[in-house]
């Protein structure tokens, strides 16, 4: 007999004849490893991360809530202290060690207090006027790495002010932590790497559009993702995924896939195999503490699953 997950019901399932699992569709069954042990990692730099990284906009109210203008108060008035403090403690017990976030005030805090030792991939957001000081605030508080958000990325791309992104990087890099460069187009990694900037990881989206609010194909439009325009309905984040899976398979440095959910549109057992298996190394997303189990599961599996794909494994 094999222990398996469900994941449709989120909840440890029952005992299931090896056999039989082939007759559950669409993976609504996941083998689970129940040992804390075994969450994959890769290297960023110096850097060891969980193959799973746990995102941070849950913990500070921000989502991507379509019609649903309630949801910010409901992460803010869920997430109290204490709960940020156990979901962290959680995410470590699961094998998740890095956090993605704009801030670290409940980090600090978590690995004083509970002796923790998660790590901190820093979002910072220089403007064309100052490059610097975000990532120093950021570094001056213990940040593992940093890397520019995604949607600063796009505005300095469209803007043909790469070279800010390259100014960024160098300042991260040079006080000794790995940087990153942020986008939701995939024209910013492709404007990256035609100028010679070399970051040591990308953080860009990656998702599949089946799901029922997705914008059609036929009206998605560049740079419009998170850009406030009367076309941005903050309901995609990625509007070419088959281009940038194409892109990013010639590109060496480590990837880190964000929005892989499409903001909770799409189910961890589909975004996390999509995405691995279309050449991300890490996946970054936002989870509350009853979510953290299954989806450190769906991880272990994806990435087994997925170690002979077609764009090699970069970190």
């Amino acid at each position: 007999m094999l222990l398996v997950q469900c994941v449709k019901c989120q909840g440890l399932g029952d005992r299931v004849p090896k056999n039989e699992i082939g007759n559950y569709r669409n993976n609504v069954f996941l083998e689970a490893n129940m040992s804390n042990a075994g969450m994959p990692t890769g290297k960023i730099g110096n850097l060891t991360v969980s193959r799973l990284i746990i995102g941070g906009n849950q913990f500070s109210g921000w989502s991507h809530s379509r019609d649903l203008k309630y949801l910010r108060d409901l992460f803010k008035a869920y997430a109290t202290p204490e709960r940020i403090m156990a979901t962290l403690e959680m995410a470590e017990e699961n094998g998740i060690n890095t956090i993605l976030s704009g801030e670290a005030d409940y980090l600090t805090r978590y690995n004083k207090e509970r002796g923790g030792k998660m790590q901190w991939i820093a979002q910072i957001h220089p403007n064309t006027k100052d490059v610097t000081s975000n990532a120093k605030r950021a570094i001056d508080l213990g940040a593992a790495a940093a890397y520019v958000q995604g949607g600063v990325g796009d505005s300095f791309t469209k803007g043909g002010r790469v070279d800010l992104l390259g100014e960024a990087v160098e300042f991260i890099r040079s006080n000794g932590i790995p940087a990153g460069i942020g986008g939701h187009s995939i024209q910013v990694p492709m404007a990256v790497e035609k100028a010679g900037i070399k970051p040591d990881f990308y953080m860009k989206t990656l998702h599949h559009g089946n799901y029922w609010s997705a914008t059609p194909a036929e009206k998605r439009v560049e740079f419009n993702v998170d850009s406030n325009s009367g076309e941005d309905h903050d309901n995609i984040w990625e509007i070419a995924p088959e281009k940038t899976v194409e892109f990013m398979k010639g590109v060496a440095t480590p990837w880190i896939a964000f929005k892989v959910l499409a903001a909770g549109a799409i189910h961890p057992s589909s975004g996390f195999q999509y995405a691995f298996e279309n050449g991300a190394d890490f996946v970054c997303v936002g989870m509350f503490d009853f979510q953290i189990r299954e989806n450190a599961i769906i991880t272990r599996n994806a990435v087994a699953a997925n170690q002979n794909r077609p764009r090699p494994w970069r970190a």
